[in-house]
């Protein structure tokens, strides 16, 4: 079983950057972290790594919603919108892909993407390390932690640090899984857990500790009209990989909506019909996979099953008690 680590939450951040060559003026002084995950922790819900320094990463990876948005897609620097759905940052330690297309194969490659993005926070690497420095906290962080002024390489090493924290296993079906607690994994969710092995085909794709396969498809929402875009393909250029797009995580779904790389869909619900009968959805697909070919002719029963098993797979901090 994976380690539970519950996520403290941080006293928010008010500080004034510049780019000038003055030492960065810092409005609040900052808990010294003990450690290098610490310091990435600082570094995720600090805005001095935007341009205009009102966003950073827990902007739009928002803890109460298990560092996903709740909304389809988020908002950047200057109220830019961006073009796909913010997935979770939990429960990444194990992965092989990031992004929905996966054109990052590390969490350290990953932290660099929304930091140069220009509709996310939109700053020069350079320029974000040239702040790190000038900042007299941050800057003696970093000699302490790294035993050298702040780096890119660094910079990435601290906040994917600090994401490998972020595991989550303090769940109705881990505790039934372990023999630990039996009751509150309910007989609902226990027959869910079958149709989703079984007749929902769900464990085709979505299997392990995390429920991923850390792999590519196409599950029918690329129609190349107002569906258009095509994910995986835009990294390998592979004709093949047209619509395709990495099969997310299953844990923490109860808080992490909207669902699929466009937020298409609002609810659990919304999603598993849309599994039952795609093309009631989208008539005109592009390269659809064979495992959604026919309806699975779910009946009412089962798509409450199921969508009570898929809740069972939510960290007991995000339930309301």
């Amino acid at each position: 079983m994976k380690k539970y680590f519950f996520i403290v939450a941080l006293v928010s951040l008010v500080c004034l950057y510049n780019c000038s060559d003055k030492p960065e003026k810092q409005a609040v002084t900052l808990k010294e972290p003990t450690s290098i995950e610490e310091l990435g922790e600082l570094l995720f819900f600090d805005p001095i790594l935007s341009s205009d320094s009102t966003i950073s990463c827990a902007s739009c990876h928002k803890p109460e919603h298990a560092f996903a948005d709740n909304v389809p897609f988020s908002f950047g620097v200057d109220s830019l919108k961006g073009n796909r759905n913010t997935p979770s940052a939990m429960n990444l330690g194990d992965r092989f892909f990031f992004f929905h297309d996966g054109r990052s194969e590390s969490l350290e490659d990953q932290a660099k993407g929304p930091i140069e993005n220009p509709v996310e926070m939109n700053l020069p690497l350079s320029v974000a390390i040239d702040r790190l420095k000038r900042h007299k906290q941050y800057d003696a962080f970093f000699v302490k932690l790294f035993k050298r002024r702040a780096t890119i390489e660094d910079m990435t090493t601290a906040i994917a640090a600090f994401e490998t924290t972020l595991e989550t296993a303090d769940t109705p079906f881990d505790d039934f899984m372990g023999d630990i607690d039996t009751a509150s994994f309910t007989a609902s969710a226990k027959r869910g857990r079958i149709i989703f092995n079984d007749k929902a085909k769900c464990f085709d794709c979505h299997f392990g500790p995390d429920f991923t396969a850390d792999r590519f498809r196409n599950i029918g929402l690329f129609n190349g009209k107002d569906l258009n875009d095509s994910g995986r393909y835009g990294v390998t250029k592979n004709p093949e990989d047209i619509g395709k797009f990495k099969t997310p995580g299953l844990r923490n779904l109860l808080v992490t909506g909207p669902y699929m790389h466009n937020g298409m869909f609002k609810t659990l619900r919304e999603v598993i019909d849309y599994y039952d009968t795609p093309d009631k959805f989208v008539a005109n697909s592009v390269n659809r996979d064979s495992l959604l070919a026919k309806p699975l002719g779910l009946s009412e029963t089962e798509k409450k099953d199921l969508e009570n098993f898929l809740i069972a797979l939510t960290d007991r901090q995000f339930v309301k008690k």
